[in-house]
C-alpha cells in the first residue's frame, strides 16, 4: 500500500506525493493509484474534476481518498472564481470570458435537457446548466438582460405534480438574477447583484461537469469520504440518460461515498446510475418511441451488457450531508442496485423549481433491487423519496421525512418493498402507484394516493437477482398495512375517488377506508377471479386485489376498512411535532389515551406471504428474515410494544435522528 499526500497550498505539479513534497492536485494522485493505495488529501480549495484511472480490486482491497484528519474539509468544486466583472449600473455586472475558458464543456451553452424534463414555456425559459454563485449562494437564472434589470419578486412557485402552489427556498431573500449569451468567441454573462461589488466578494460561476467522477465505467472499489463537494454543472439525468452526477462511479460496483458535504449540483448529486450505451435521452432526441418505451429497452440493453449483482452496484452511501440540488440528492437507474443508502442529511432538493421534471425527488432510484434505504433524513424538498420500476426486495426502515411537498412515490413497481418503523410527517406521506409492499410500524400524518397503472406493463426480477422474470401492469393494491398510525392530519375526511380514460382508479384518503371492498386475502382474490368466469388478462384488470390491514391505528378523521382486526379508530386527533438543529431531530406524538393503550405484535417475514406478480417473500437482500422487532431508535419490540415507529411512546420528546447516531 502505498500512501500519497495533496495539498493545494504546500504541494507542487511536480511533487512526488510524499508528505514532506505533496502533489497539489486530487488528479495527479488519480493518475496513478492502484488497488490498496490511499489517497490524504489536505485543507484547501481543489477547482478540478477528479477522474481516478484505476479503482481497486475488492472491498478489502479498494483505493481510498479521504480527507486529513484535524484539518478543515477540503473542498472539491466545479466551479472557478471570476473578479472581472465590469458595472452596467442599478446593480447589473457583466463579465466576458472567451469559450477556451470553458475547454470541451462550456455549461453556458449545455441546457437542462432531456426526457421528462418540463419547462413552463420552453421557448422563452430553457434553463442551462451553468450557475453564478455570490459567497456560495446560488443565483436564479432568467431568459433577458430585461429581466436581469428588472427582477421578479419570486415568492412561490408551482409543483406540477401536486398543482399547489409551493413557497421558494427564502422567499424574504433578495433575489440574484442571472442570464448569458454565448458566440463564437466568448460567454457573457450579466447578473444583479443589487448593492454588492462583485470584485470584492467571492463569486463564482460553473465550469466542470463533475467533481468526482471516472469518464470510464468499471473503475470499481473507490472510496471518497470527508470532503466537501459542491457547484457542479452536471446535467438532466431521468432513466434514459447518461446519469452523471456530481459524485459518482459510473456504472462500477463497491464505492463507498460517505461523510462528505455535498450541494450546488446543478442537477443531481450523488449518481449511481446507468451510463450511455443503454441510451441517453433518445425520445427527447429522436421522438421515434416514447420514454417509457426506451427506458424498458434499457434495462434488457443492460441485461445484455451484464448488469447483475456483482457486476454492478452494491454502493454504500452513508453518513452525508446533501443539499440545494436541482434536480436529485441521490439518483440511480439500475447501478444502484444491491446498494445502502443510510444515515445521509438531505434537504431543498428542487426546491428553485428553475426548472422541473418527473425525476425531480431528494431520492430517487429505478431498479433498487435489493436496496436498503435506512436511518436517513429528508426534508424541505419537492419529493423526498421516489421509487420508481423494479423496486424489488427493497428495504425502507427507519427514515424520517417531513416538510416535503410530498414524502415518498412508489410507482410502477410489484414489490416485495418493505416500508418499517418510518415518519412521514408531511401533509402529502404517501404516492403509492404501485403494489406489493408492506407498511408495519409507520406513521402517516398525512394523505395517502392510491392509483393503478393500466397503460405501463413494468419488468420485475426472479429473487435477489436482476435476470427478468416477466411484465406487468400495477393493479392497485397487493399491500399489507400492519401496526401503523395513522394521524389523519392533512384535513382530507373521506376517501375522493377518479377514474381515468384507460380505467385506471386513483384514490386519496387518509386511512385505510379506500380498501373496503378488497379481497382479505390472496385466497379470496383467487376466489374473485374463479368466480369471474372464462378470460385472461383483461378480465382481472379490474378486479379488486387483495389487502392485508391489522391492528392500525387511526385518528383525527382517518377511516379505518369496517373488516380490519384489531383497529382502533377515534375521531379525537392526536399531534406530531418535530424540534430540530442541523445535527439532531426529535419527535413528539401526542396520543389520545385510547391509542396508547393498544399495542400490536411484533411482525416478521412469515407474517406478510409474497406479492401475487413476483411470488418473492418479504425479506433481507441476504435471503434472511425480516422481523421487525426494533423500532425507529433501535429499541427493542415485543408483544406489548405501541403501533408506529416507537415501541412505546414517553409523555415528552424522543431524539430519533442524530449526525453521531450512525449504526
Amino acid at each position: 500500500m502505498t500512501q500519497y499526500h495533496v495539498s493545494a497550498s504546500a504541494g507542487s505539479l511536480s511533487g512526488n506525493g510524499t508528505e514532506a513534497n505533496p502533489f497539489m492536485t486530487i488528479g495527479q494522485a488519480a493518475a496513478i493509484a492502484h488497488a490498496g493505495d490511499e489517497i490524504v488529501v489536505h485543507s484547501g480549495i481543489y477547482r478540478e474534476s477528479v477522474d481516478p484511472r484505476f479503482g481497486g480490486e475488492s472491498e478489502t482491497n479498494r483505493i481510498t481518498y479521504r480527507a486529513a484528519e484535524g484539518e478543515p474539509r477540503p473542498i472539491i468544486t466545479g466551479s472557478e472564481h471570476i473578479d472581472t466583472w465590469v458595472p452596467e449600473g442599478d446593480g447589473v455586472w457583466r463579465v466576458e470570458i472567451p469559450n477556451t475558458f470553458f475547454g470541451s464543456y462550456n455549461p453556458y451553452i449545455e441546457t437542462v435537457f432531456g426526457d421528462w424534463t418540463v419547462y413552463p414555456d420552453p421557448r422563452e425559459e430553457v434553463r442551462h446548466l451553468g450557475d453564478v454563485y455570490l459567497n456560495g449562494k446560488s443565483f436564479y437564472e432568467v431568459s433577458s438582460l430585461d429581466k436581469v434589470r428588472n427582477p421578479e419578486r419570486w415568492d412561490t412557485g408551482r409543483d406540477a405534480a401536486t398543482d399547489t402552489v409551493v413557497p421558494l427556498i427564502d422567499p424574504e431573500a433578495t433575489v440574484n438574477v442571472w442570464c448569458c449569451a454565448v458566440d463564437a468567441e466568448r460567454t457573457v454573462i450579466w447578473a444583479n447583484f443589487h448593492d454588492v461589488n462583485p470584485n470584492e466578494e467571492l463569486v463564482e460561476i460553473n465550469v466542470r461537469q463533475t467533481c468526482f467522477y471516472p469518464s470510464r465505467t468499471f473503475v470499481n472499489y473507490i472510496t471518497v469520504s470527508g470532503f466537501e463537494l459542491a457547484q457542479a454543472a452536471c446535467p438532466y439525468t431521468p432513466p434514459t440518460a447518461d446519469q452523471i452526477g456530481l459524485i459518482g462511479p459510473h456504472w462500477s460496483r463497491g464505492w463507498v461515498i460517505e461523510n462528505n458535504l455535498i450541494h450546488d449540483a446543478k442537477c443531481s448529486a450523488i449518481s449511481l446510475g446507468k451510463e450511455i450505451s443503454t441510451g441517453d435521452n433518445d425520445s427527447t432526441r429522436t421522438r421515434r418511441k416514447s420514454g417509457y418505451q426506451y427506458q424498458k429497452e434499457a434495462v434488457y440493453k443492460a441485461l445484455h451488457t451484464g448488469w447483475k449483482k456483482g457486476v454492478v452496484g452494491g454502493h454504500i452511501v452513508r453518513d452525508n450531508v446533501i443539499y440545494d440540488c436541482g434536480q436529485n440528492g441521490v439518483v440511480g437507474h439500475m447501478g444502484c442496485a444491491f446498494s445502502l443508502i443510510e444515515h445521509n442529511h438531505i434537504s431543498r432538493i428542487g426546491t428553485k423549481r428553475e426548472f422541473f421534471g418527473w425525476e425531480v425527488a431528494a431520492i430517487k432510484m429505478h431498479a433498487a433491487v435489493d436496496t436498503v434505504i435506512r436511518g436517513n433524513r429528508v426534508h424541505d424538498s419537492v419529493l423526498g423519496m421516489w421509487l420508481d420500476w423494479q423496486a424489488q426486495g427493497t428495504i425502507v426502515d427507519s427514515n424520517v421525512f417531513y416538510r416535503n411537498t410530498r414524502d415518498v412515490m412508489t410507482e410502477v413497481t410489484h414489490g416485495p418493498i418493505t416500508f418499517m418503523n418510518n415518519v412521514f410527517a408531511s401533509e402529502f406521506s404517501f404516492d403509492d402507484y404501485a403494489q406489493g409492499a408492506a407498511f408495519i410500524n409507520n406513521v402517516f400524518a398525512g394523505r395517502i394516493r392510491h392509483a393503478q397503472v393500466l397503460d405501463r406493463s413494468t419488468p420485475y426480477h426472479f429473487p435477489h437477482s436482476t435476470d427478468v422474470a416477466g411484465e406487468a401492469f400495477v393493479y392497485g393494491g397487493d399491500d399489507r398495512y400492519i401496526n401503523n398510525l395513522f394521524m389523519g392530519l392533512s384535513g382530507v375526511q373521506r376517501s375522493e375517488r377518479t377514474v381515468d380514460a384507460v380505467g385506471s382508479e386513483t384514490v386519496v384518503d387518509t386511512g385505510s377506508a379506500c380498501f373496503e371492498k378488497s379481497p382479505h386475502s390472496l385466497a379470496e382474490y383467487e376466489q374473485s377471479v374463479a368466480n369471474a368466469g372464462l378470460g385472461d388478462e383483461e378480465m382481472i384488470r379490474y378486479l379488486p386485489q387483495s389487502v392485508e390491514l391489522s391492528s392500525n391505528t387511526y385518528l383525527g378523521g382517518a377511516q379505518a376498512a369496517s373488516w380490519e382486526p384489531g383497529s382502533q379508530v377515534s375521531a379525537e386527533s392526536g399531534s406530531l411535532g418535530l424540534r430540530e438543529t442541523d445535527e439532531e431531530l426529535w419527535l413528539t406524538l401526542h396520543l389520545p389515551n385510547d391509542a396508547m393503550q393498544v399495542t400490536g405484535a411484533v411482525v416478521s417475514t412469515a407474517d406478510l406471504g409474497q406479492p401475487r406478480i413476483v411470488e418473492e417473500y418479504f425479506e433481507y437482500p441476504d435471503g434472511s428474515p425480516i422481523v421487525v422487532n426494533r423500532d425507529i431508535v433501535g429499541d427493542s419490540r415485543d408483544e406489548q410494544s405501541a403501533r408506529g415507529p416507537l415501541a412505546s411512546y414517553p409523555r415528552g420528546e424522543v431524539l430519533i435522528w442524530s449526525s453521531a447516531m450512525s449504526r
